[in-house]
């Protein structure tokens, strides 16, 4: 791979830092500012809502833009509202600074997924995105379980402050390696663009997306929560836990990106099913520690392995007229997923059901994102026939 798909991969290791770490710092927060888990809870939804809200309306802001000035420019919003995250006075601030954090978010994953597969052969375009989300993956191996540790030994402020750090180092990488030679094409008109995205089924692979996501993070948001008081693992637990969940991330996201690339309907259908699986089989897991243990691994490796199948699907459906727009937008639809789940996730406590009826939940969520792509599936196999129609003479 080239080094500038490994810059990008540096970028997106900031940023799956901050959008992740607070899943281990869930208690400390709420401890902090009077509110209730549930309410803290909130804050994986607001990061997301902000991505998706952000994702189109900076891309369609910067669209003119050289894209390595873009990432750079994103790359510095992340930085600032990191500080911002750390010196939050209030809950309310908090939220407003991860907010504006977020909205760097869906455009830089969505620029740099366009400049990380315009930069290698067509036949490892998901493996160069795939390595791009490795960035994701080490950030919940290493960047979550050592900003949750930070966070308990020196409290949570000091957590985003780190963050800001790793922002900094990530902007001064991007800038040295990223060329500018992934900025020759002239802007599409927006008009094409957005024809390319409204077509059916680019709308069915962000409605995947966001299906499949929710369930990941129905579980995810709240995982803190579920390993100390439903598996009974002490608080200090949770940060080597979250590596066992990193590790599968790192294998999951590899092992989907070389599988779509070599069938991408076949992956997406794949890793979708045994995402459903391993949420159904958390959900009798968590109450033995070592079972929880060997779950938390496999959500790791099942949920990242539908990126990179899931993020190729728009690509290739939107085509090169609206690649960019639907690139952006699809990282919005995951993030529009972790708000939906997150959200779920609370409403079953609030209902009354218990953190340990979370994995059911999230469970049902993502089947309803493996029917999508069942059905997306046979509208590829129903077109099929008539593309190679032969009118009679």
């Amino acid at each position: 791979m080239p080094l500038a798909v490994y810059a990008l991969t540096a970028g997106a290791f900031g940023i799956g830092t901050t959008e992740f770490v607070i899943m281990g710092l869930l208690l400390q927060v709420a401890g902090d500012f009077g509110v209730s888990v549930s309410t803290a809870g909130l804050l994986i939804s607001g990061y997301a809502l902000g991505v998706f809200v952000g994702a189109p309306i900076l891309t369609l802001a910067t669209r003119r833009l050289p894209r390595k000035t873009v990432l750079l420019a994103l790359m510095l919003i992340f930085t600032i509202g990191n500080l911002a995250c750390a010196l939050a006075p209030s809950y309310t601030a908090l939220m407003v600074a991860r907010i504006v954090t977020a909205l760097a978010h869906g455009t830089f994953f969505g620029v740099g997924s366009v400049v990380a597969t315009s930069l290698v052969a067509p036949d490892r375009k998901a493996s160069a995105i795939a390595v791009m989300f490795t960035g994701l993956t080490v950030a919940t191996l290493l960047g979550v379980p050592f900003g949750a540790w930070l966070g308990l030994e020196l409290g949570w402020r000091a957590t985003f402050f780190a963050v800001a750090a790793i922002g900094v180092v990530a902007l001064i990488v991007l800038g040295l390696f990223v060329p500018r030679a992934t900025e020759v094409e002239a802007p599409i008109p927006l008009r094409q663009e957005i024809a390319a995205i409204l077509t059916p089924q680019v709308q069915l692979g962000f409605l995947m997306t966001v299906l499949g996501f929710a369930g990941v993070f129905a579980v995810f948001t709240y995982i803190q929560p579920i390993l100390v008081q439903v598996t009974g693992f002490s608080e200090a637990a949770v940060s080597p836990i979250l590596l066992v969940f990193g590790l599968g991330l790192l294998g999951g996201n590899l092992l989907g990106g070389r599988w779509a690339d070599r069938n991408l309907v076949v992956a997406l259908i794949g890793t979708l099913a045994a995402l459903l699986v391993v949420l159904v089989g958390t959900r009798f897991a968590i109450d033995g520690k070592i079972a929880a243990v060997v779950a938390i691994g496999l959500l790791g490796a099942a949920s990242f392995a539908t990126v990179a199948p899931l993020q190729m699907r728009v690509l290739e459906k939107a085509g090169p007229a609206g690649r960019n727009f639907a690139s952006s937008l699809n990282i919005a639809a995951f993030n529009l997923g972790n708000a939906i789940g997150a959200w779920a996730g609370g409403a079953t406590l609030d209902h009354g059901f218990g953190l340990a009826a979370i994995p059911i939940t999230a469970a049902a969520i993502t089947g309803l994102g493996l029917l999508t792509a069942l059905w997306s599936a046979r509208l590829d196999r129903a077109a099929k026939p008539a593309a190679i129609t032969v009118p009679a003479e």
